[in-house]
C-alpha cells in the first residue's frame, strides 16, 4: 500500500472513528490528498489568499493568526493529527484575513475542497467523512470559546494543559498567552501558581 493510502486511513480513523468506510472509498479519498512540506517559518496561507483546502497535519506545529492594531493575535494552534483551515474563506471562497504558518518543520496533507464536494455528492462514505471534518471543527471551536468565556486565567491554562498538552509543551509562551487572551506577564504568574500548587 502507498503512503497516501496509509495517511488516508489514518485521517479517516481519527475523523470518523465510529464509521467503517468501504475499501474502495478509502482508495478514492487517498487518490485526492497530496502532501506538502514546510520549513519552520514558512507561510502556508497568507492574508488575502483563498483557502481551497483542508490541511491535515501529519507532522509539525501550525499557527493561525492575524494582526489587530499592529498586534499579532493567535487564532488557533494545531499539531499532529489536527485538521486546519480558514472557515470564512473556505465556505465563502473569499480572501482570508488569517495567516497560517509553520511553527516547526511540518508535513501537511491537502484535501481539496472542490474534489471533496464533487465526491460527496455521489458517495455516502465520502459525504460522511466530509461532514465529520466540519462537525469536529465546530466542537473544537465551542470548547475553546467556553474556555475563554467562562474560565479564570488559571483555569484557562489548566484546561489547555488538559485538552491540548502538546500546545503547552511546544508553543512559545508568547503564542500561548495570545491564544489564551492574556498578557505574557499574566501567563507567567499563572504557570508559577499552578507549579506551586502541584508541588504541594
Amino acid at each position: 500500500m502507498s503512503i497516501q493510502f496509509d495517511i488516508a486511513k489514518q485521517i479517516i480513523a481519527e475523523t470518523c472513528p465510529n464509521r467503517k468506510l468501504k475499501l474502495e472509498n478509502i482508495r478514492l479519498f487517498a487518490d485526492i490528498i497530496q502532501p506538502k512540506k514546510y520549513q519552520k517559518g514558512d507561510i502556508i496561507l497568507n492574508e488575502g489568499d483563498i483557502c481551497n483546502c483542508l490541511f491535515y497535519i501529519e507532522k509539525g506545529f501550525i499557527r493561525q493568526h492575524y494582526l489587530k492594531h499592529d498586534k499579532d493575535v493567535i487564532e488557533h494552534l494545531a499539531c499532529e493529527k489536527d485538521v486546519v483551515w480558514c472557515i470564512d474563506s473556505y465556505f465563502n471562497r473569499e480572501p482570508t484575513h488569517l495567516m497560517m504558518d509553520a511553527v516547526e518543520n511540518s508535513v501537511l496533507w491537502e484535501i481539496p475542497r472542490d474534489i471533496m464536494e464533487e465526491l460527496s455528492d455521489a458517495n455516502g462514505d465520502i459525504a460522511y467523512l466530509y461532514r465529520s471534518f466540519f462537525e469536529n471543527s465546530l466542537m473544537l471551536s465551542q470548547l475553546k470559546a467556553d474556555i475563554l468565556r467562562f474560565e479564570s486565567a488559571n483555569d484557562r491554562y489548566a484546561r489547555l494543559q488538559q485538552h491540548f498538552p502538546e500546545i503547552t509543551r511546544r508553543a512559545p509562551l508568547t503564542m500561548i498567552a495570545s491564544y489564551l487572551q492574556m498578557t505574557l506577564e499574566t501567563l507567567s504568574r499563572v504557570r508559577v501558581s499552578i507549579a506551586n500548587a502541584e508541588s504541594k
